[in-house]
């Protein structure tokens, strides 16, 4: 699955264009390298988003084509949520 398809998806991300203009804004990264929209994403991938000064770090745990709104956070597990001034480990 490409990886803005999978943002929006997972809802990481709200709107799949939106998840395509991270991505080339150079704000995504998977497994340590920057990463273009149509990367193909997999179970196992760790994938961190950049939005401002928060950062938001997760492992892939599988991928969908379709899921239903409450089952979206199935998709992967956070690894690390960070904000202005706090940090979150999960």
């Amino acid at each position: 699955m490409r990886l803005d398809k999978f943002l929006k998806v997972s809802r990481i991300i709200k709107r799949r264009t939106v998840a395509s203009e991270a991505c080339d804004k150079k704000r995504v990264w998977v497994n340590g390298n920057q990463a273009k929209a149509g990367k193909d994403i997999k179970a196992g991938d760790e994938i961190e988003v950049r939005f401002g000064a928060s950062t938001l770090k997760v492992k892939v745990l599988r991928v969908a084509e379709t899921v239903r709104k409450e089952e979206a956070a199935e998709m992967y597990e956070i690894l690390e949520e960070k904000r202005p001034g706090e940090t979150r480990n999960g």
